[in-house]
């Protein structure tokens, strides 16, 4: 066997990003799965636990082998946002819930106190914070590495509760992307980057006119953040509430978040009144569409095998010799020829690490020279 040392010239790294596009319809995440023989139906792509703090959405009947899990989704509130919750409210856990998403998504300040999340990622400036949140934390299996800047988007109903389904026409919705996350994303967060949401209506940005407190220099409305490599949405509960022309705020007539089978509610009700399961299934409810591109991280390394004029014209291969003689020549004064089909990959003990084999032959004399492109992925 022959060896031929490799040097830092015969070596190169390279990193590719892969994309791949997921959409997820409403009617999979609310409305396909449901079991109508309990009152009121529940859908049963939708797992629920004793504690009560999120909720768990599949692709299809959790109890099914065959279902995927696509997020968890939950609620929190700060105990900064000075609401009173009601009996049934789970005023502890939300608090709970609000404190550990933004201990791991904003981190602490220079007090050591947990940071709030900050509407346009400007922590030192200030400015809006929100307070009241919905958090959806995607499945790994979707995300892959991280999700692909400025191609998430999610499309929400934002008319008054209809049991049944919400009417999701096209003026009905609010659509919510990262908008120019491409070059003006957040690095200032201990989970990664994060990148700004904004709110659009039939494809116009939407214009919150006198609330300029939640304005983006374009005064644009702004209503959530989302972390691309820990794969997680926050929304402000502000989206449904004061961002809006008309306020789910159960006012009047026409203005209603959800409905418990009894009585309307706003969402500010929900969100202090209710538990963290109705909170979330109101929210489901409402969405008509989620769609992004997820980012696999390629790593790979490339070696570049030279096999030079007069290399491995012979093999090691007991068969290559008949009675002492080359099997592949009938003059002695034929050129030597073997074949290459595989390459190996050694370390400095001589002790085999890995291989690549030819899609076919080469053969190898000494007029010919090759070099062989091994690439290891990980």
């Amino acid at each position: 066997m022959t060896f031929k040392p490799l040097n830092e010239n015969d070596t190169v790294n390279t990193r590719t990003l892969l994309h791949e596009a997921i959409p997820l319809a409403g009617t999979i995440i609310s409305g396909s799965y449901v079991d109508t023989t309990l009152t009121p139906d529940e859908p049963t792509n939708l797992k629920s636990y004793s504690h009560g703090m999120f909720q768990t959405v599949y692709d299809y009947a959790y109890l099914s082998s065959s279902a995927n899990h696509i997020f968890d989704i939950t609620c929190g509130v700060s105990s900064t946002a000075g609401k009173t919750f009601g009996t049934d409210g789970m005023e502890s856990k939300k608090r709970n819930i609000y404190g550990q998403m933004a201990q791991l998504l904003m981190g602490y300040d220079l007090t050591g106190s947990v940071q709030l999340f900050d509407e346009d990622g400007d922590l030192l400036a200030g400015g809006e914070k929100m307070k009241e949140i919905i958090v959806l934390p995607f499945s790994r299996l979707l995300v892959k590495d991280e999700i692909k800047k400025e191609t998430f988007e999610m499309k929400l109903d934002v008319t008054d509760y209809v049991t049944a389904a919400q009417p999701q026409a096209a003026g009905d919705l609010i659509t919510i992307a990262d908008l120019g996350a491409s070059n003006e994303y957040r690095v200032n967060s201990p989970a990664g980057e994060y990148g700004i949401l904004y709110a659009a209506q039939n494809g116009v940005l939407l214009d919150i006119g006198a609330n300029p407190t939640h304005a983006s220099g374009s005064n644009h409305l702004r209503c959530g953040l989302i972390f691309y490599q820990a794969g997680i949405v926050v929304l402000t509960g502000s989206v449904f509430g004061e961002l809006l022309a008309n306020p789910l705020a159960d006012t009047g007539a026409g203005d209603t978040f959800w409905n418990d089978g009894t009585d309307d509610h706003g969402i500010d009700t929900v969100l202090t009144d209710n538990t963290i399961d109705e909170m979330n299934q109101a929210f489901l409810h409402r969405i008509n569409n989620i769609q992004f591109n997820n980012t696999t991280e390629l790593n790979s390394t490339v070696y570049f095998c030279r096999v030079n004029h007069n290399e491995f014209n012979y093999s090691s291969n007991p068969t290559y010799l008949e009675d002492s003689r080359v099997r592949v020549k009938t003059q002695s004064t034929d050129e030597p020829v073997a074949y290459i089909t595989t390459v190996g990959l050694y370390n400095d003990r001589n002790e085999l690490l890995a291989t690549a084999k030819l899609s076919e032959a080469l053969k190898k004399s000494p007029s010919t020279e090759f070099t062989i492109r091994a690439r290891l992925d990980y």
